[in-house]
C-alpha cells in the first residue's frame, strides 16, 4: 500500500507516556459514543398520556350496571 492509499488514523496519541490501558480506555469510550450520527430511538408512548384515554366509553344499562361501572374493564 502506498502512502496515498493508506487511510488517515481516527485517533492520534499525543502523550508518549500513555499506557496501553489508558489508550484502551479512550478507545472504549469513543467506541461507546458511536458514529452512526443518528438520533436516539424514540421512546414508546406511555398509555397514561395516550389520546384514546380521553374517549369516553358508553355506560352499561340494566341490573347491576351502577355497581359494574366501578369495576375494572
Amino acid at each position: 500500500m502506498t502512502d496515498e492509499q493508506r487511510p488517515q488514523p481516527v485517533l492520534t496519541v499525543v502523550n508518549p507516556d500513555a499506557t496501553p490501558e489508558e489508550i484502551a480506555a479512550l478507545v472504549a469510550v469513543f467506541s461507546a459514543l458511536g458514529s452512526d450520527g443518528g438520533q436516539a430511538p424514540e421512546r414508546p408512548r406511555s398509555t397514561w398520556s395516550h389520546p384514546a384515554r380521553g374517549v369516553r366509553r358508553t355506560h352499561r344499562s340494566g341490573p347491576g350496571a351502577w355497581r359494574a361501572s366501578g369495576l375494572p374493564q
